[in-house]
């Protein structure tokens, strides 16, 4: 089935085929990549169409001594492939497996470790001038998405790589598209380029019409040149003014484009750009047709395109965070919704259907995202701005400044917060307690269930005196009747007793405080006693009244999804230090290690946040007391 496909090991084999052969090659890696991520699910389309550029990427430079730095690293699963990895690929995103993203550790061939956007070009240029400073003659490449462009890193890069007159090729892998359809003013700006006239007339009209032999290359070799200078008088200026020489559109899924394109890129120097476009999802019909669905479809049928439906035994949480905006904005018309491009995997985009006009997706930018936020707040508008948990990383400085210094009301929802399987440390939200209780005036809320969820979100509408952070997991919630809950606001500050105990006091925070309630239920049925379980759902402020009952235990056990140094553990022992008589503390959450991809279910037994490890904690410190 993959006669050309199992001959290749390394670049080293990809540089030994005919042009014939590279064609076969790249069909024959994405029927393997569906057929490998059909059954073990990954990010599908945005690899599909990147396959001609990574081989012609390694059929033109010397990896891995040229480095080749991708962004994101959606787009690399070809470039994985053909380093070696074929048969471990079959195993990707597992605990066994290889990462989902370019990982410097698993090999040489990884130049940089991604699964952020915007990163690759101040990375690669790193790489070049190294390679100058060294003297090894070493080329770098640096590849990103039209999506990951519009981050504000990468614009820092551009800045910097385009006066610096360093040794580097840029690549934009323009698709139209980055996990859902690109919006903005760069969008509008590239969608010129590819469809200026000028270009389709050169493209068209010569490229496709010439013969064979020297004399088609020699033209090829001037089209390539007079092409880039009538694009770029048509708007490539915008690259040319930053100090790159910008070169493009051209097909990024023809072979024979890039090839020739990049042989006589490879042997200019100083800062260049080879703006592509290519097909997100380009050879399998499916993911062509709806690349927003095939960026991640889950299990699927490779022959047919059918997806394999996922019957989930409960609502998710950014389905809950979807309907429960849509009905807020309809009950203020002060609620406008903010997201960096993640409006469907976080359940925006159901605001966007329902009310349109306050819906705002400002592409991968959070820190734009922040502060756009802090902008709408400060004007009287009421903005719930929704960021995966890593990704607020990004914006931290912009959380302090622009909204906690100014008292700003504006309702952060911190989507992934915790562990989050498969995509592994890249996208864990571990760190966002410790990082965000350290920032005076903010309010730092977890909720247990679908419900709190509910109720938290409802209770941001009359928020004045500050930012307050809603945290929650990925995937399915607890099961709750969340619909038929009564909207109810939740006092600042204030958790609640889930059950009265004995000797041991466990203070949970988020979700995993049910897996601590089912823990204690079951000591209670085989001893007759149980510890006491309550639910913070503040980690600032902090219930003192809760702090001040648990005192009166032998010990206290906090659970939390995100790091044990500095978040609940951290607040409660904090609270009880040089105190006489205060119990013992014991923390349970994810220790100063980055978590491997697997499971989350696996993720958190490794960290003893399941009902049977919480159990044992129980028992552990019950028979000391």
């Amino acid at each position: 089935m993959y006669e050309v496909l199992t001959q290749i090991n390394s670049p080293e084999d990809v540089r030994k085929l005919s042009p014939q052969q590279l064609e076969k090659l790249c069909s024959e890696i994405r029927s393997y990549i569906l057929e490998c991520c059909a059954v073990n699910p990954g990010h599908v389309g945005s690899s599909l169409g990147a396959v001609e550029l990574i081989v012609a990427l390694h059929y033109i430079y010397n990896t891995p001594q040229d480095k080749i730095v991708f962004d994101v690293g959606h787009q690399a699963y070809a470039h994985k492939i053909i380093t070696g990895r074929r048969e471990a690929f079959r195993k990707n995103r597992t605990v066994e497996g290889i990462s989902g993203f370019p990982k410097r550790e698993e090999s040489p061939y990884d130049a940089f470790g991604a699964g952020h956007a915007s990163t690759s070009i101040s990375a690669a240029l790193g790489f070049a001038e190294a390679a100058r400073l060294q003297g090894t003659g070493e080329r770098t490449v640096a590849v990103i998405g039209d999506g990951a462009l519009t981050g504000g890193l990468a614009w820092e890069g551009l800045n910097n790589a385009g006066s610096s007159k360093a040794d580097i090729l840029l690549i934009l892998n323009d698709n139209n598209i980055s996990i859902d359809k690109n919006i903005g003013g760069l969008h509008e700006y590239l969608l010129n380029l590819t469809t200026h006239p000028v270009y389709n007339l050169v493209k068209n009209k010569v490229w496709n019409s010439m013969g064979e032999g020297k004399a088609r290359d020699w033209v090829q070799r001037k089209v390539i040149d007079t092409k880039s200078n009538l694009v770029r008088g048509s708007g490539g200026a915008l690259f040319e003014s930053l100090g790159f020489r910008y070169f493009g559109p051209i097909d990024g899924n023809d072979m024979e484009q890039l090839i020739c394109t990049l042989q006589r890129l490879r042997n200019l120097h100083g800062p260049r750009l080879l703006h592509i476009h290519t097909r997100k999802g380009a050879g399998f019909a499916p993911a062509e047709a709806n690349p927003t669905v095939w960026h991640a479809p889950g299990r699927f049928d490779p022959a047919t395109g059918e997806r394999v439906k996922t019957n989930y035994p409960a609502d998710r949480y950014q389905d809950v965070f979807g309907e429960v905006l849509v009905e807020l904005a309809r009950m203020d018309s002060k609620v406008v919704g903010v997201t960096p491009a993640m409006a469907t995997g976080c359940g925006m985009n159901m605001l966007e259907k329902a009310v349109p006009e306050r819906f705002f997706d400002v592409g991968i930018e959070e820190e734009h995202a922040v502060t756009f936020s802090a902008g709408l707040a400060a004007a009287g508008m009421k903005p719930y701005c929704n960021i995966y948990s890593s990704f607020s990383q990004r914006a931290y400085d912009c959380i302090i400044h622009d909204v906690a210094l100014q008292n700003l009301p504006v309702v952060f929802c911190f989507d992934r917060a915790g562990l989050v399987g498969e995509d592994g440390p890249t996208h864990h939200g571990c760190y966002d307690l410790a990082a965000y209780r350290s920032i005076p005036g903010i309010a730092i809320s977890a909720p247990r269930n679908e419900t709190e969820l509910k109720q938290l979100m409802y209770t941001g509408l009359s928020l004045k005196d500050g930012p307050l952070i809603i945290r929650y997991p990925r995937g399915i919630g607890e099961g709750e009747p969340w619909r038929e809950a009564p909207y109810q606001a939740l006092p600042k500050g204030r958790g609640e007793k889930l059950l009265d105990g004995e000797g041991v006091a466990i203070l949970g925070l988020g979700p995993v405080v049910n897996r601590a309630l089912g823990a204690a239920l079951k000591f209670k049925a085989d001893a007759g006693k149980a510890p006491a379980v309550y639910d913070m759902r503040f980690l600032k402020p902090l219930d003192v009244a809760i702090l001040e009952e648990a005192a009166g235990f032998k010990a206290v056990i906090t659970v939390e999804d995100g790091c044990l140094k500095g978040g609940l553990f951290g607040a409660v022992s904090e609270y009880f230090a040089g105190r006489a008589g205060a119990p013992l503390i014991k923390g349970v959450g994810i220790p100063d290690r980055y978590m491997t991809q697997d499971t989350q279910k696996a993720q958190r037994t490794a960290c003893g946040l399941d009902e049977d490890s919480l159990l044992e904690q129980v028992k552990e410190l019950m028979k000391n007391l």
